[in-house]
């Protein structure tokens, strides 16, 4: 169910069970854990997260669930979690490439995931009123950070689901396309990244990680910026933009 390719420095990986809408249960959830940890080991300089047919992913698969004896916590503390701790920490640019459901799990992993472009068609919200159920995955975290606390309850209280447009003009994600455009758009992006100088993005992911965890005041954050472009300095990626500035031209930048 889930795919890797990898094209020069760009790993793409799909979720691919379209007849489910790309819902995961707990082997889906290793094997894309599987994945990452492939992409990561091959050094590549981006990656594309994408998912097959007219959904993202619908969360978690309960086709096959008793609620009598479901083990939740084994579920999301023992492998949604680690899986978007992993995603989270991926040491490269990732982008996704969001249309039609991003529930649950689904909306998970794209909170973990850096950039993420949704088609005009997606569909994301906390619908699980209806199953006795809330919403999880860092879904509250995102929710409370970019639309407040009474919207936040709002979308769990009515299960309604936001438009991708609705959705970026509200702050959650990136950009928005048409469906027929997004995959085509987020590979674009992602291969721009790539050629980029992608130990200075990964610098500015990690500080932006911290900003957010440890409630960093502006101070600390400047304190952590000139140490990471100090660092950078040592990097042959540094001397080469300098001297392409200096030269005026297009600099080759080789991640390093």
């Amino acid at each position: 169910m889930i795919d890797l390719a990898i094209d020069g420095a760009v790993a793409h990986v799909t979720l691919n069970a379209p007849e489910k809408l790309n819902a995961l249960d707990e082997t889906a959830l290793v094997e894309l854990s599987a994945a990452y940890a492939e992409a990561e080991a091959s050094g590549v300089r981006a990656l594309v997260l994408t998912g097959e047919g007219r959904a993202f992913c619908a969360g978690r698969d309960i086709s096959h669930v008793d609620p009598r004896d479901d083990d939740v916590m084994g579920y999301l503390d023992g492998l949604v979690t680690p899986l978007l701790r992993r995603m989270a920490a991926f040491p490269a640019p990732t982008f996704a490439a969001a249309q039609g459901a991003c529930l649950g799990v689904g909306l998970g992993l794209l909170v973990a995931t850096d950039v993420v472009y949704v088609a005009d068609t997606a569909k994301i919200g906390s619908p699980f009123a209806a199953l006795g159920a809330t919403l999880d995955s860092g879904g509250h975290s995102l929710f409370a950070e970019r639309l407040g606390m009474h919207r936040t309850l709002d979308l769990i209280y009515t299960g309604r689901l936001m438009s991708g447009a609705e959705a970026v003009a509200s702050g959650l994600f990136s950009r928005v396309f048409p469906a027929d455009e997004l995959r085509q758009q987020t590979m674009d992006a992602a291969a721009r990244a790539a050629s980029g100088p992608t130990a200075a993005f990964i610098a500015s992911k990690r500080l932006l990680a911290r900003q957010r965890d440890e409630k960093l005041t502006m101070w600390q954050s400047i304190e952590l910026e000139n140490a990471a472009q100090t660092a950078l300095c040592d990097t042959d990626d540094y001397r080469e933009g300098f001297a392409a500035f200096q030269e005026k031209r297009t600099p080759t930048f080789r991640g390093a």
